[in-house]
Order: C-alpha cells, then structure tokens, then sequence
C-alpha cells in the first residue's frame, strides 16, 4: 500500500487462533495450552506476561516458526497450517531484538532479500528499497550501502523494520524489537512504529515483558500467565481502570494514576509555535540577530528536511562559522506520536521545552511544561466530576 492512500485504509488481515496447543517431546505440560484469541485487522495486540509464559511461541505459531501441536490459525480467512511455510513466512513481516540482520549484506540488500525471493525485478526492488529506507528515517543516500555494524542499535533496528515491511505483508509480528537499545532510543523507535501504523494501517502482533511499552503502543493489550493462559484481553485504559485479578494488577503496578500519562499524546495538546528555528545552511550571523531582534536567548536547528537537530545560545553565535557545528545536539526529542509521558521525560533530559516532530521527522512546534500539567490537572477535575459520590444513602 502506498503512503499516500486514505489513512483509514486498513491493509492488515484478521488473525484467528482456536485451541492452539504447544507440547514439547518429554514434557508433561504443554507450553501453550489451549490459546484462543481474535487480532483485529489492521491493530495492534501487544502480548505481555512474565519470562517463559508461553507468549514468545505463541506468537511465533503464527508464522509456524514454531509449528502447533494441535490446533487452528487463520490469516484472512486462510488455513496457515495448510499453506506452503515459505510462502505463509513472505506474508508476515518478523522484527525481532537486535534486528537480525544479515551482517555481509549491506542495509539496501538487507531490505531487498524477501522482494528479491518473491521474483521482483531489479528496479522495483530498488524502488522499494529507497521507500522504506525514507519512511523509516533513514536517508538512502546516506546508508543505503552501509553494512550492519556501521549502524547504532536504533539504526539497526529500523533496518529491520523496514526489511519486515518491504514486501507489503498484510501482518508484521515483532519479538521485542527495542528490548537492547537504550531507553531514548526506544522511545523514538516506538513513536516511529505508531508513525508508520498511522500509514500502513498493518495488523501486528507485538511480544514484550514491558508493561509501559504494552500501554503506549497497544490497540489491546493480553496479559498473559504461564502456559499462555489470558488473564485479560482488553484495551490499555479498560485493563489500568479494571485489572481481571491480583496477576494483572501486579503488572499494572503502582502508580496506575501516572501510567494514564501514557494513553495521551502529543498531538492531543497544543504545541507551542514561538521558537526561532533556523536551517542548517543559514548564517549564524544573521540568526544571531534575529534572537537579538525578538529577545530570545535559544534557536533551534533544523536540517534541509526541516528534522530538528540541536539548540544553540545567542553567545555561541558570535564566534560560529556554521549551525552544523554551532550550539549543542538534541539529547532528546519527541514525535506527535509520543505519550505525555514521553514528553515529560525529554524534558527532564533537554532541561526545558522539547522539539515535537510530525509524519516525516519534520518540525512541528514545541511542548513545555506547563501545557502537560495543565492537561493532567483537567483530566483529574473532568475524573473527579465523574467519579460518584460515595457513603450518599437515600
């Protein structure tokens, strides 16, 4: 599906799984027990339990990396334990921690292997290639004939992303796919999956251990309990209001109040518009004036794609000779896509007002502190109106 179609095209396919059973050769219980579940089109279902539940080979099931012992999947309606496995794998996406990618292999010939098995021609592939590299963030002329370990973790990451997605595939399923980077970086990989579902409308299967991570990007969320029994298969605010048992609530954890940070984004606030920006190839000269013009001590700069990339202080323009240099480099910044709470967090990191970037890495405004507080204080006078009176008898 092209980027440019309607948004509320939904690409993805329903997944079903009926009875699903996993039994080991010399174990006396099953791995995954009797697992029954429908994933939506087009959404995402984020599968959280504790190490060795069962929700890791439940998951791989579905692409029969790990065949079933008994039991039914269905992939837009079609039988996957019927299917041909090469050809079922080349209609799932599969990211997985640290990327997996193959390290003799440069980053274009990563993301061209599954269209390359499939039989499409050279320039489609490289079309192709060039798409995803760019929807993913990553400028083609710059890492399209880089190799793996010239790559940092994020960059690696979204590597794989885009090797997922490259043939089109209607489900993309992800093993903790940001579990070793660190948590900046994993906030942005996050922002940009929620990015890039915003366009792509997929259906994905999402396994992590990470309840935060589960809120923040899941459409529905399972908690699941050993052998993968599901303790609850809600939506993220249904499963904070009301956990099922004790289990789910030991995952929801303390601090259930803050975690509703989570359920709201940046695009859902009003960004502040009055920061001076300044492309990269303008002269520090003449931004310097400008601030001195408008009496503001910061600008913010941007590359030629409008991405943020650093703050710099009028006092370090006197001496600059280029804004490539000048000033100090983004310790953090967040998407449209980003949770408040990711927000809160930049700011603690930038000491401020953080830079907020939309659809393509582009710059959108700023958000500060006191819009996130206002915001928080409104949800709990709005919660409090609604909350009923308690001890009132007739």
């Amino acid at each position: 599906m092209s980027v440019a179609e309607s948004p509320e095209t939904v690409s993805g396919v329903e997944i079903e799984l009926e009875n699903v059973t996993k039994r080991y050769p010399g174990t006396r219980e099953p791995a995954v027990d009797d697992f029954s579940m429908v994933v939506p089109a087009g959404k995402i279902v984020v599968f959280v339990g504790p190490s060795g539940c069962g929700k890791t080979t439940t998951m791989r099931m579905i692409n029969r990396l790990i065949e079933p012992t008994s039991g039914r999947i269905t992939i837009g309606g079609d039988d996957a334990l019927k299917l041909d496995v090469d050809t079922l794998r080349r209609r799932i996406g599969y990211a997985i921690q640290q990327a997996g990618l193959f390290p003799h292999f440069t980053v274009a010939q990563n993301i061209a292997v599954v269209p390359g098995l499939l039989g499409w021609d050279k320039k489609k592939v490289d079309d192709r290639v060039e798409e995803m590299m760019d929807l993913v963030g990553l400028d083609p002329a710059d890492f399209r004939d880089r190799f793996p370990r010239q790559l940092s973790g994020g960059q690696q990451q979204r590597v794989g992303v885009a090797r997922a997605l490259a043939a089109d595939p209607p489900v993309l399923l992800m093993d903790e796919p940001f579990g070793a980077v660190d948590p900046i970086t994993r906030g942005n990989l996050q922002d940009e999956l929620l990015r890039l579902q915003t366009d792509l409308k997929k259906t994905i299967v999402f396994v992590t251990h990470d309840f935060d991570e589960a809120v923040k990007l899941g459409d529905k969320i399972a908690v699941l309990g050993n052998q993968s029994r599901i303790l609850q298969y809600d939506t993220p605010d249904a499963i904070l209001a009301n956990p099922a048992d004790d289990t789910v609530a030991g995952f929801v954890g303390a601090g259930a109040s803050l975690k509703q940070l989570t359920l709201l984004r940046v695009r859902d606030v009003e960004l502040k518009q009055d920061a001076l920006t300044a492309t990269v190839s303008e002269s520090p000269s003449e931004v310097r004036e400008k601030l001195i013009q408008q009496r503001k001590h910061f600008a913010l700069v941007l590359d030629q794609r409008r991405r943020p990339m650093r703050w710099v202080h009028v006092r370090e323009l006197t001496k600059a000779t280029s804004l490539s240099t000048a000033g100090k480099p983004l310790r953090d910044y967040v998407s449209l896509q980003s949770t408040l709470q990711d927000a809160l967090e930049a700011m603690l990191a930038e000491g401020g007002s953080v830079p907020v970037t939309g659809a393509r890495g582009e710059y959108a405004g700023t958000i500060e502190l006191d819009t996130v507080i206002a915001t928080i204080q409104q949800l709990r006078e709005e919660h409090s109106d609604d909350s009923p009176a308690e001890g009132v008898t007739a």
